[in-house]
Parts: C-alpha cells; sequence; structure tokens
C-alpha cells in the first residue's frame, strides 16, 4: 500500500461546467448543499458509515457560512457527501459515497462540486488531503502529488487513542 499524498489542483483551469449535476438527477440522485435542519443526521451518517473524524470535517463544514459541503440525496437518504474548508482553509476533502451507490459518478460530481464552490469563492488552488487513489483525481481534475506531503498538516494531530 502507498502512502497518502496531498495533490494540488489548479482552480482556474477547470471549466465552470456543472452538468454533472443534471446527470446525476436522471440517475435519481441529487447533488446539492445541506442544509441547517439535516445537520445531525448527516454528521451521524458519515461517522457511522465511513468514521468519527470525517463526521468532524462534515460538522465542520456545516458550521461554516455558508456551508462548505455538499450531499448526495437518493430517495430521501444520503448516499454520498464531500467536504472543503472543514478545518483547513484551502483543503478538499473528505469525500464518500454509499458502497451501494458506487460507479455512478457520483463520486466525481461530488468532487466536482466542492472544487468549482472552492473556485467560486475566489481559491485559485485546491489542496486534496491525504488520497489514496492519485490516478482517481488526476484523471479527473488534472490534481498533482504534492512531494514530501505526508504526513503534512497531520503532523501533530492528537490521537483518538491517547489516555488522558
Amino acid at each position: 500500500m502507498s502512502t497518502p499524498t496531498d495533490m494540488l489542483v489548479k482552480l482556474y483551469n477547470l471549466p465552470d461546467d456543472w452538468n454533472f449535476v443534471a446527470e446525476q438527477e436522471k440517475l435519481g440522485i441529487i447533488i446539492r448543499k445541506p442544509i441547517g435542519v439535516e445537520k445531525r443526521v448527516l454528521v451521524e451518517w458519515v461517522t457511522k458509515v465511513f468514521s468519527p473524524t470525517w463526521g468532524s470535517a462534515m460538522d465542520m463544514a456545516l458550521g461554516n457560512r455558508p456551508v462548505s459541503c455538499f450531499v448526495a440525496v437518493k430517495e430521501g437518504a444520503p448516499v454520498g457527501f464531500s467536504c472543503y474548508d472543514a478545518g483547513d482553509l484551502g483543503y478538499l476533502g473528505p469525500i464518500g459515497v454509499a458502497e451501494s451507490e458506487r460507479g455512478k459518478g457520483t463520486g466525481t460530481a461530488l468532487l466536482r462540486a466542492g472544487l468549482l464552490d472552492m473556485k467560486l469563492k475566489g481559491y485559485g488552488y485546491a489542496i486534496i488531503g491525504m488520497v489514496g487513489p492519485a490516478e482517481f483525481y488526476k484523471k479527473t481534475v488534472g490534481a498533482v502529488e504534492i512531494p514530501d506531503s505526508f504526513p503534512g498538516i497531520f503532523k501533530t494531530r492528537i490521537k483518538r487513542d491517547f489516555t488522558p
């Protein structure tokens, strides 16, 4: 298994094309920003399906104004999400899609939604932190690896299993 790396995306090179929203809608999946009353259910869902760390990131992104996350919703239930500025400014991630919904382009749509939203806010670049599937990001949005970026901002992170 390779060491995770951070990747850099030139937002100014991304086309302002939101057609992926309509493409997902044809599959019965709505890509949108969540509303306030959905906070608890989304944080709980992300924590349960993915991890407590990712749940914390969703909580942070939902607390930003405007919110800095997107959700994928199918038949009234969350099936995916993406966050940015979720604790670390200029970073996109985490991104997750329920296993049952993978392979439909939802992850790509959530990635593009987050990056385009960052572009609209005036960011020139985005960092995608600690990626595993680097090829996906290279192919999808032209991301490039940032050399020597592991463990990056997580170098002094508090561990979940410490003893107080």
